[in-house]
């Protein structure tokens, strides 16, 4: 799929389904692609008008819904690539390998601004941070449309944040939780919501002592073992 979306195109599509209502992202990519045909790229997106978001609305395949002209024109202009800077996306910062000695990286689901409240097989984007007890730094944002149109989503999801060590969801089910592990990430569910920051600073906390889980994501000794070993050690002298 990734020939045939890019990934910035995602994005745009992502938010411009959000001004439409209730028209998913995966139905509007379907109608945008019968119209303008694959691959779809930011390009042909910037020749999208009003009145194509009218015809596609009302096409058979997809339910008439009475979105505001005002919304039309927003979404025309997201699908556009305008006011994409100054959506509810949180800013990305730069990062280069070793800029944050001791650090993992982590994968968040989310489906608004900087919070924590995707689940992992529907949410709209993975907020990803490299984070160590120090900091917690967003380094990238990856919508999840590319991924709804693989035909396993669970393993394109897992692959979309194969880079990461641990990724902290709302819900995942049985199935999407053994596709994440069998990837090397540790999934971890946190019920409360907030924003992901939030949640990642009990994370930070924990990386200065690693419990067992922790220690084997991080590729250490867990801090509780270690503490073992020295009591042997004095206790061998």
């Amino acid at each position: 799929m990734s020939a045939s979306i890019t990934r910035e195109a995602a994005l745009r599509v992502a938010l411009a389904a959000r001004e439409l209502g209730d028209l998913s992202a995966p139905e509007l990519v379907a109608a945008l692609v019968e119209r303008l045909a694959l691959p779809l790229t930011e390009a042909k997106l910037a020749g999208v008008t009003v009145a194509d978001l009218q015809v596609i609305l009302q096409g058979d395949e997809i339910v008439e819904t009475g979105v505001p002209k005002d919304r039309l024109k927003q979404a025309v202009r997201l699908l556009w690539g305008e006011g994409i800077a100054h959506s509810d996306l949180p800013p990305v910062m730069a990062y280069a390998d070793g800029d944050l000695p001791g650090s993992i990286r982590v994968a968040c689901a989310s489906n608004n601004a900087a919070l924590l409240d995707g689940h992992f097989g529907s949410c709209e984007r993975f907020l990803i941070y490299q984070v160590s007890p120090a900091e917690a730094r967003l380094i990238a944002v990856r919508p999840t449309l590319e991924a709804d149109h693989a035909e396993d989503r669970n393993v394109a999801r897992a692959a979309l944040i194969g880079d990461c060590q641990v990724v902290y969801v709302q819900s995942i089910g049985g199935p999407a939780t053994a596709k994440v592990v069998r990837a090397g990430i540790h999934p971890v569910k946190v019920g409360a919501g907030g924003t992901a920051l939030e949640t990642l600073v009990a994370l930070q906390q924990a990386l200065k002592s690693p419990p067992p889980w922790l220690a084997r994501v991080m590729g250490v000794e867990a801090g509780s073992l270690a503490r073992f070993a020295a009591d042997l050690e004095a206790s061998d002298a």
